[in-house]
């Protein structure tokens, strides 16, 4: 036989046969994603609201030397990010916000307070957002 004969007599293809979509938006991984985030921006936003004298957050915004009103527009915008990557409309503002926000403070970390150490846990943040925002525009 030839190859067009073979070619003739394939079966078509199935549906079943068909590649899968990929369904990532609003499925259960996704949702946790997005609480775990809302979870952990909020406990650090509101934390930097607190304005009780001896508070972690007042006293590392003093030893930056910006003033306390820093803190509180850090913390506002982590606690509106927040709230914006729990609804669905709004996960990529969120998530741009919290990802600006922990960028700023890796910058901070870095240069201000000369303490690489210290820029880990926002630029793992920061990172580990981008991907996200990545697989979700990606998927």
């Amino acid at each position: 036989m030839t190859d067009t004969t073979r070619e003739m007599h394939q079966p078509a293809p199935q549906p079943q046969d068909a590649p899968r979509q990929l369904k990532f938006r609003n499925s259960v991984p996704d949702w946790s994603i997005r609480a775990v985030t809302f979870l952990v921006f909020l406990y650090f936003g509101t934390a930097k609201l607190k304005s009780e004298a001896g508070a972690p957050w007042v006293v590392f915004f003093d030893q930056l030397g910006f003033g306390q009103w820093l803190r509180y527009v850090t913390g506002a915008l982590e606690t509106a990010g927040a709230f914006l990557v729990l609804i669905s409309a709004t996960v990529e503002i969120g998530l741009a916000i919290l990802i600006a926000t922990m960028l700023g403070a890796a910058i901070v970390a870095m240069f201000i307070l000369h303490d690489a150490g210290e820029a880990f846990v926002p630029f793992a943040l920061f990172s580990g957002m981008i991907a996200f925002w990545l697989h979700r525009r990606r998927v």
